[in-house]
């Protein structure tokens, strides 16, 4: 059993796919395509984070790939279609790195509230600016949170604790907590807030989600800060409302296109600006996050892998599954059309089995069946399983 680990992902990670008996390969950097589909032949399990991209024609190219984790939150770098139709479960880590983004969150909207990075700027240049002109206290202003997810509504949280009021936009029904309030469109939002933050995902149509009209529509002297996504913003009319003197400040993490490597060279239009703090997308990169985020994929990996176990899977339908304590387990991936799992019981029910439990679960084109029983499957019950018309594949442990 091998796996490819890349992008610097935390040690915890290949501690646990070693100790589930994996053979792993280590490397520091992304990989190209080309270079994926020369290195992953023979690899069953690929981690990632979000420099590299894992395309249709990287998964044509290796059929032994079972399973790929996102050390990360974001799973747009893989093609989710191509990797469902395949069986390929993809994992990430949707909670792990939640509170380092709201503390580094946190932290600029204090920094920008008191100018610190023209501050700090003009004190390395040898200049002592005591001034508190446009400085001010955070205690009092309103927040405005763009996507009241997971970050959103821990950030939500720790904002009010500091004296900030806390107000959010987000297309789903999400409640409410504490005492922040519900806006009923991002207009309304955009009029009353003294910091907007975005924590949207990256799904395609959110690109260009906030453009020159929306930075019109923020409060005069209002500050901005995107955390989420590179692409969601138009960059272009973010330094035009900063020139102008509309927008305060501003901090970005996310950047549409962004280096591949340590030391690659950054551009963008918001260099050199006063007031505004550029971070290299380290909204997560904290050691804690980063443990955390190893722990939770490498677990969802070899779960899958060693127990068929989908809970969280961004796209397979979810199976939680039992440790087997000495039960055996057969794993039926298929195409979700009427009749398969009558087909199923059927062609199962026709050996003799103590069947122990069963779950099922379908998601869009796909259904997923976990039955456990009590004596090995046998190799002809296997063999007319994986030669059904919809099965995708059937899998022992």
């Amino acid at each position: 059993m091998k796996a490819l680990i890349l992008e610097n992902i935390h040690p915890t990670a290949v501690e646990i796919l070693e100790g589930r008996g994996y053979e792993v390969d280590v490397r520091t950097g992304a990989l190209s395509e080309a270079e994926l589909i020369e290195s992953l032949p023979g690899v069953s399990l690929l981690g990632i984070r979000s420099n590299t991209t894992v395309t249709e024609r990287v998964l044509d190219a290796v059929p032994d790939l079972e399973a790929i984790g996102c050390f990360c939150i974001g799973t747009n770098q893989v093609d989710l279609g191509a990797a469902s139709v395949r069986g390929v479960g993809v994992f990430n880590a949707p909670y792990s790195n939640t509170r380092s983004v709201v503390e580094l969150v946190i932290g600029e909207i204090i920094a920008l509230a008191r100018r610190l990075p023209e501050k700090t700027q003009r004190m390395h240049e040898g200049v002592w600016d005591k001034s508190a002109a446009g400085s001010h206290e955070i205690r009092g202003r309103t927040l405005g949170i763009v996507g009241y997810g997971n970050i959103g509504t821990q950030l939500s949280n720790v904002a009010e604790a500091i004296g900030m009021s806390v107000v959010f936009y987000d297309a789903a029904d999400r409640p409410a907590h504490g005492n922040a309030r519900r806006m009923k469109s991002l207009a309304e939002l955009l009029a009353i807030s003294d910091v907007v933050t975005l924590h949207v995902d990256g799904r395609p149509g959110n690109a260009g989600f906030f453009r020159a009209e929306e930075f019109a529509a923020m409060k005069p002297r209002s500050l901005f800060i995107n955390a989420s996504r590179g692409m969601v913003v138009d960059y272009d009319s973010l330094r035009e409302h900063l020139l102008s003197g509309h927008i305060a400040g501003a901090a970005v993490d996310v950047f549409p296109i962004e280096p591949k490597v340590q030391g690659e060279p950054f551009e963008s239009v918001l260099r050199g600006l006063d007031n505004v703090i550029l971070t290299p997308h380290v909204g997560g990169s904290t050691q804690e996050a980063q443990a955390e985020i190893g722990w939770f994929v490498a677990g969802k990996l070899t779960g899958f892998a060693l127990e068929g176990n989908t809970a969280l899977s961004v796209n397979l339908p979810a199976v939680a599954t039992q440790p087997l304590n000495g039960s055996h387990r057969l794993g039926y991936l298929h195409r979700n059309v009427p009749g398969v799992l009558a087909e199923f019981n059927a062609l199962f029910g026709a050996d003799t089995y103590n069947v122990i439990g069963q779950r099922l679960s379908t998601r869009d084109d796909l259904g997923y069946v976990v039955t456990d029983v009590s004596a090995p499957v046998s190799e002809d019950a296997l063999a007319q399983l994986r030669g059904a018309e919809h099965c995708l594949w059937a899998r022992t442990w």
